[in-house]
């Protein structure tokens, strides 16, 4: 695409992310890698990838309005905290995240006919895990995967990247089990990346991109240090199944 920089695969290096063009809004640049060090820069930087086909070149993107959600902030309703009161859910961390990624490629979005998690994408995030740095929230229910999602922790940042829900309320259950683990180990911010309606109903907020950057140089890392510390360690409530709140 004209206008942006091409990334050789080495060195692993973004431009600016203020240099980000206006329209599409937040493309960045095309090429680079999906390898861990690529990944964990760009996120530590906030850019993230987004492509929609493994024939394309990857794109990076930093756009101008984030929507982020500082942890145990979510909005709960009081039919949803019926929910979290009563409910028959089983709630899981890192324990199947190969069939979390693959239930968000797999869930139907309104206006889209395919998706952008491609199998090279699931692999890349695959290899994320394997290294301590993506992790998955999943929902289960009669044995069943029901909802979930997944992204990295860069720091004292989640970025998030996709969730789903096979039943009501699974992938909400999801994120606030999510924002509330986060608030307990002391994370400052959740990365929605893209603002819509529905994660306005959650409680996420927009944010510009020069304040978003502010926050993430002050949370971040460096790169491949994000998964120094066990996942693990930091949410020992791994196994919820009563009640949520």
């Amino acid at each position: 695409m004209a206008g942006i920089p091409l990334l050789d695969q080495l060195p692993v290096q973004f431009p600016d992310p203020r240099r980000a063009l206006p329209e599409p809004d937040g493309l960045l640049a095309a090429g680079g890698d999906l390898t861990p060090d690529w990944l964990v820069t760009a996120y530590s930087h906030g850019i993230f990838p987004w492509f929609n086909d493994d024939a394309e070149p990857i794109y990076w993107w930093s756009p101008s309005i984030r929507g982020v959600l500082v942890p145990g902030n979510m909005r709960i309703t009081r039919s949803f905290a019926k929910r979290l009161r009563n409910h028959s859910f089983k709630i899981l961390i890192d324990e199947h995240f190969a069939q979390v990624i693959q239930g968000c490629a797999q869930s139907p979005r309104a206006g889209q006919s395919g998706t952008w998690i491609t199998p090279r994408m699931q692999s890349a995030y695959l290899e994320l895990f394997h290294h301590g740095i993506a992790h998955c929230v999943e929902v289960w229910q009669d044995d069943c995967l029901v909802g979930g999602l997944y992204g990295i922790a860069v720091g004292r940042m989640f970025c998030g990247e996709s969730m789903f829900s096979r039943t009501t309320d699974a992938s909400k259950v999801a994120f606030f089990t999510l924002q509330r683990e986060l608030a307990v180990a002391d994370y400052a911010l959740i990365d929605c990346q893209m603002m819509n309606p529905h994660l306005a109903t959650l409680g996420v907020k927009e944010m510009g991109r020069e304040e978003f950057l502010m926050l993430t140089a002050e949370n971040r890392r460096l790169p491949l240090d994000a998964g120094a510390q066990p996942w693990i360690d930091k949410f020992p409530a791994t196994n919820v199944s009563s009640n949520l709140l």
